[in-house]
């Protein structure tokens, strides 16, 4: 998990270097939103494509059933999530983005009852959600240097953390039935060409800007990727999900400090710092409360 926190956390400043080039070679910040689907859809399809060949019985046919799973993971874990988190990133920091994907724990304690008949949420855990709540408006109203948008960059990484909530319970119905490696590499090259597809407008213009640095933050980004969602996804087949949900501090608390190293321009606010200091520790807590 240590790992996948790191590798995750070297995304933010990857994506912003990406933006900020091309934001030079367009004169827009970041380049089309087109072009950002289909920098997003690339990197995910050569993801699934680099994890393929490390998967058990890879041209096998699926079990009945597996293709409905699969597809939801697709379209929430890979589509959902990164539609929503390469928009937000896009109009707000890295900063901001490297706390807020901690609250798919939070999200997880409101739908795990709903989704898995887990028992319902107690006071506490509701005390929690809402120091939380509190915590993330800190955040935003003072997020620190490079914030853009923090309002609407919330907004989209709140629907992003919820995206790959739902998905953590499909992945792990899903991975009960085929191998984790090869249920990772399908739905990340699915949901990498439904991304690219939605970008289509953008594909010759990513095409014309793209060059070696880009190129290279690219596959990069897709070995991120193929690792971090193949050791998370193999996890989850092995430890119950509302277990891993409680060690996804780890990565906005990776994520933070690699953006506020890496990124020129972004540094960490007085709110961002208070109101990240206040996630963190409810997330922490939150799972050291016990269901009544």
């Amino acid at each position: 998990m240590i790992l996948c926190a790191a590798l995750w956390g070297t995304a933010f400043p990857g994506i912003k270097f990406v933006y900020a080039h091309w934001g030079e070679a367009t004169g827009s910040d970041g380049g089309s939103f087109s072009m950002q689907l289909v920098f997003a859809g690339v990197r995910f399809a050569i993801a699934g494509l680099l994890l393929f060949p490390f998967s058990k019985d890879p041209f096998g046919k699926l079990p009945a059933g597996a293709w409905k799973q699969l597809m939801v993971i697709a379209l929430t874990q890979t589509f959902g999530q990164y539609l929503f988190f390469y928009a937000g990133l896009a109009v707000s920091s890295g900063v901001l983005a490297s706390l807020l994907v901690s609250t798919g724990s939070f999200w997880w304690v409101i739908l795990a009852p709903l989704m898995l008949k887990t028992p319902k949420p107690t006071a506490k855990h509701w005390l929690l959600l809402g120091v939380s709540a509190i915590g993330i408006t800190l955040a935003v109203h003072k997020p620190g240097g490079g914030a853009g948008n923090p309002i609407l960059g919330a907004a989209l990484f709140l629907g992003a953390s919820l995206c790959g909530a739902i998905a953590l319970i499909f992945v792990g119905r899903l991975t009960r039935k085929i191998d984790s490696v090869k249920a990772t590499a399908l739905s990340l090259f699915c949901g990498g060409l439904l991304l690219t597809l939605v970008g289509t407008g953008g594909i010759r213009q990513f095409v014309e800007v793209i060059d070696v640095s880009t190129g290279v933050m690219t596959l990069y980004l897709a070995f991120v990727s193929a690792t971090a969602f193949g050791l998370w996804n193999r996890l989850a087949q092995l430890f119950p999900v509302n277990l891993l949900a409680g060690y996804r501090f780890l990565i906005p608390l990776s994520g933070v400090i690699l953006s506020a190293l890496l990124i020129p321009g972004e540094t960490i606010g007085l709110g961002a710092a208070i109101g990240g200091g206040m996630v963190l520790s409810a997330l922490v807590w939150l799972n050291r409360v016990p269901n009544d």
